[in-house]
């Protein structure tokens, strides 16, 4: 079998319903991968809805940005280089809470149908930033050693 590449410039932003302040990019879906991957893009103040996934655990790799995620009434901050695992059944929801973009790697397992909700909904804009912060992320700012409570 041959491996699928992306290429970082064919990437094709979704909203999930008109109007959403996140925007959604399959990367891998169930047709080649048995999970799902997916560049999740959050517009300063930006959130999706309370959500949940029955079936499916959901892990997101914070690659810039900082933000305020809420699984099960537990709030929790997260920021680039972070990594959150949302359980099957919780509900969650996360806000970017920083000046600029926040963006993550989102794992979806199983996929249960999330790729299929994210290709359906309407078209969203894509820029360089965005394909950037695959191909060329930053530089690492200094981080805070201190514990952060959960």
């Amino acid at each position: 079998m041959e491996p699928v590449v992306i290429d970082a410039a064919a990437l094709e932003f979704h909203h999930i319903t008109p109007g959403d302040t996140v925007r959604l990019a399959v990367l891998a879906g169930p047709e080649v991968s048995p999970v799902t991957v997916i560049l999740e893009a959050w517009d300063p103040g930006g959130a999706q809805p309370p959500n949940s996934h029955p079936q499916s655990t959901e892990v997101f790799v914070f690659l810039r940005g900082q933000g305020l995620a809420v699984c099960d009434d537990v709030e929790v901050g997260v920021r680039a280089g972070d990594t959150i695992v949302l359980p099957a059944g919780s509900v969650h929801h996360i806000r970017n809470v920083g000046t600029g973009r926040m963006y993550s790697l989102t794992l979806m397992c199983p996929d249960d149908g999330f790729a299929a909700l994210v290709r359906r909904g309407p078209v969203a804009p894509v820029d360089e930033e965005d394909r950037a912060v695959l191909a060329n992320m930053p530089p690492s700012l200094p981080v805070s050693v201190e514990p952060r409570a959960a």
